[in-house]
């Protein structure tokens, strides 16, 4: 059996880590000549980051971790633009990647070991595809996001070419391929206005997609045709759909504590079914650990107000496990990509409350495209305005009484799994994935 192996350079982000590894897990699971060798990068803000993919992967002998040494981060100063501080941390790894590459190859030709055929690159790792160019590895991206957020990474680079500069929040709708409707600035990300850094990391990331071998995209055919047929355009490189890749096991969250977990599923055990969000809800409220429901987080009598109708979590839920419960009705989300994935996946609509990232460009597309969600806001930005009680109890009704869209999204999640079976549609792009990488020499 000739065996392969593959380098994944994923970033060191909680979503990004659990997509990417399940994704790895996808793979070898399909063709068992595949090895995974997983770098690890020490990301300031993520200090657990190592010890949640050691749990991930530790029922998978094929995949392997290298914890790479730990750079110093740029200064904290820079975190008001997050796209550029993260582009920055990962340049300064690139040397112990180069490093860490160069001695799995030069290991593995000296020992008949697995053949290196590539590079599995994070859309913000794109730069190290030049550490493949010279070790004459062909690289891909796992872009973690939506094809339509793609199109819109794709076009980046031409537009900059005639307009030179960062967008405005008074220019007009945007014509983006990929995305049926015109496209309002206002729910553009942050980072293409930003003149601090953020639109700089993302034309120097769009500019180097079309240098890759190919680009897996965590979606399905299903969901979002339009965009995947709009890259058949004979510059872009072979897109592969490969979602949905969601750990569906629920792996606990470094952050989560057991107990609250088990109180958060015994609280909606006693709920009735289809109830919660409605006139019950549970609320995942981030708040400082020292003082978890201070005064200036929550209205004084909040907690007594809400008995016996509503639950409140201090930090992270159980997410997956919460969604796949009978009792929830309705979700309302900031739009994240794994949040929408696992909404659909479960049959559960949202409310979108978008707040950073391309949260915003996935709640109009959601919402206006196709319509698997309920407004609640489109261009809500953290902090920057407040969205007001009757607005949300507006949102919340409607999803909850919104027969239409709960249908439309038990449908498409329903294609979701049919899409990840035998013969589906992410299954067959899987397998050509697998061919095409198999097929990789030294380039």
């Amino acid at each position: 059996m000739n065996q392969v192996e593959l380098i994944f350079v994923p970033v060191p982000g909680i979503g990004h880590l659990v997509s990417t590894t399940e994704f790895a897990k996808r793979l070898i699971d399909r063709d068992d000549r595949i090895l995974i060798t997983i770098l690890s990068m020490k990301f300031p803000f993520t200090p657990t980051a190592d010890g949640y993919t050691s749990f991930l992967i530790a029922s998978q002998p094929q995949i392997q971790l290298i914890n790479l040494p730990q750079v110093e981060p740029p200064s904290s100063d820079l975190w008001s633009s997050p796209e550029y501080y993260i582009s920055l941390f990962i340049d300064s790894n690139i040397p112990n990647v180069k490093d860490t590459v160069t001695k799995i190859v030069s290991s593995n030709s000296n020992s008949n070991s697995a053949r290196v055929v590539g590079l599995v690159l994070d859309f913000f790792c794109l730069p190290m595809i030049d550490v493949g160019r010279e070790l004459s590895l062909p690289s891909y991206v796992f872009f973690t996001a939506s094809a339509g957020f793609l199109g819109l990474m794709l076009c980046l680079p031409s537009r900059h070419d005639q307009i030179g500069t960062e967008f405005s929040e008074s220019d007009p709708e945007s014509l983006i391929p990929g995305i049926v409707n015109p496209v309002p600035s206002s729910v553009l990300p942050s980072a293409v206005f930003s003149k601090e850094g953020g639109y700089t990391s993302y034309i120097k990331l769009a500019q180097r997609f079309r240098d890759t071998k190919g680009i897996i995209v965590n979606t399905f055919r299903e969901l979002e045709p339009y965009a995947l047929d709009s890259f058949s355009d004979g510059k872009t490189p072979p897109i592969y759909a490969v979602g949905l890749v969601l750990d569906l096991k629920c792996p606990p969250s470094p952050e989560l504590d057991g107990a609250q977990r088990d109180n958060i599923m015994q609280w909606l055990d006693d709920q009735p079914p289809l109830s919660v969000v409605g006139h019950r809800f549970l609320w995942s409220l981030r708040t400082p650990t020292p003082t978890p429901f201070a005064d200036d987080v929550l209205p004084e009598g909040f907690l007594d107000r809400i008995k016996g109708k509503g639950m409140i979590c201090n930090g992270w839920a159980p997410q997956v496990e919460v969604l796949a419960h009978k009792a929830i009705g309705g979700f309302v989300s900031h739009c994240g990509w794994n949040s929408i994935l696992e909404s659909l996946w479960h049959g559960i609509p949202i409310v979108t409350w978008p707040i950073y990232a391309e949260q915003q460009l996935n709640a109009f597309r959601m919402v206006r495209e196709l319509g698997l969600a309920v407004e609640l806001s489109l261009d809500y930005r953290n902090g920057a305005d407040l969205v007001m009680a009757d607005a949300i109890d507006r949102a919340v009704r409607r999803v909850m009484d919104d027969n239409e869209i709960r249908k439309k999204v038990k449908e498409m999640g329903e294609m979701a799994k049919k899409a990840v079976m035998d013969g589906g549609s992410s299954f067959i792009s899987i397998s050509k994935l697998i061919e095409d990488m198999m097929g990789s020499g030294k380039e």
